[in-house]
């Protein structure tokens, strides 16, 4: 399993991995497939570049992408000191591997060389135990429940709120 940051030359990949994601768990995201399956791979690839302040990276199996996690540090002055993960997603044939993990590990080993970054927070689905015992174990702690997060399909879902101190990211 190789792990990278993702370029603009990986966006095709990226897109459909996104897009398949959307539509077999739409309560795992807070976007939908309506909302995304349009838009352009030029905006796309622009929205993907890699900076000091914003990742995604990728788990490739050979060329195939396999895994995602986002990682987004807030732009407000205030709010700079936290850095949010977003998009986590495995392919279900590669589920069960440690590829989110090491997705995740990747995430958080560069959010610890971000300089004045004290936290890395993160919003997962209540129903989602896989994920939120893959995060505690990773020392991720719940600091609150949002009722009523998201609706989809006519039905409320709740979102756990989750934290990890820089002092934990450091190993």
């Amino acid at each position: 399993m190789q792990l990278r940051v993702l370029e603009a030359g990986d966006v095709a990949a990226f897109t459909a991995l996104r897009l398949g994601a959307l539509q077999e768990c739409p309560t795992a995201f807070s976007s939908s497939y309506e909302e995304e399956c349009d838009i352009p791979l030029a905006q796309r690839a622009e929205r993907m570049a890699a900076d000091r302040d914003h990742a995604i990276f990728g788990a490739f199996d050979g060329e195939r992408l396999v895994g995602t996690v986002g990682l987004h540090r807030e732009s407000h002055r205030k709010l700079a000191h936290k850095a949010v993960i977003w998009g986590v997603y495995v392919a279900p044939s590669f589920r069960q591997r440690g590829v989110g993990r090491l997705l995740l590990e990747r995430a958080l080993d560069h959010a610890a060389t971000m300089p004045g970054l004290l936290q890395v927070t993160l919003g997962v689905n209540t129903e989602n135990t896989a994920a939120i015992a893959l995060y505690e174990s990773l020392g991720f702690e719940t600091f609150g429940v949002e009722r009523g997060f998201m609706l989809v399909d006519g039905v409320l879902h709740d979102e756990l709120h989750m934290v990890r101190t820089v002092a934990r990211l450091r190993r």
